[in-house]
């Protein structure tokens, strides 16, 4: 059985930084590439980052660039999603999801290209 657990999400001052982790068992981690989503109230869920399965292609939504970084090590089955100097506006539930592909494909902010997803963290930044 395919399970994918998120941590690390909590409260946060404007400007300041967290990490998010991603373990993912009953799947062979390295086979896929992996992301990080985010669904704030009201609104769409959002493709963050995409990151192969070798760590060789990395893709970023715009309004992240230059803030996140995504990264992940295969040896512990860990997704990792660093977010410095943060906004209010990245308040939201933050998921992370296994791809159907090894690639981060051009279509990889779309939520049928991934198969398994965690139940989300939750991410609130302070103004």
């Amino acid at each position: 059985q395919v399970q994918v657990v998120e941590s690390g999400g909590d409260l946060v001052k404007e400007g300041g930084s967290l990490r998010l982790s991603c373990t993912a068992s009953g799947l062979t981690f390295d086979d896929y590439a992996m992301s990080w989503f985010r669904q704030a109230p009201g609104k769409e869920r959002e493709g963050v980052s995409c990151i192969s399965r070798w760590g060789v292609n990395i893709y970023y939504a715009d309004s992240v660039k230059g803030r996140f970084t995504i990264s992940r090590d295969n040896v512990k089955n860990t997704l990792y999603l660093q977010m410095n100097s943060l906004k209010p506006e990245d308040t939201a539930m933050y998921y992370c999801a296994a791809a159907q592909s090894e690639y981060c494909t051009a279509s990889w902010r779309a939520s049928y290209n991934y198969n398994y997803w965690g139940q989300g963290t939750q991410v609130t930044v302070s103004s």
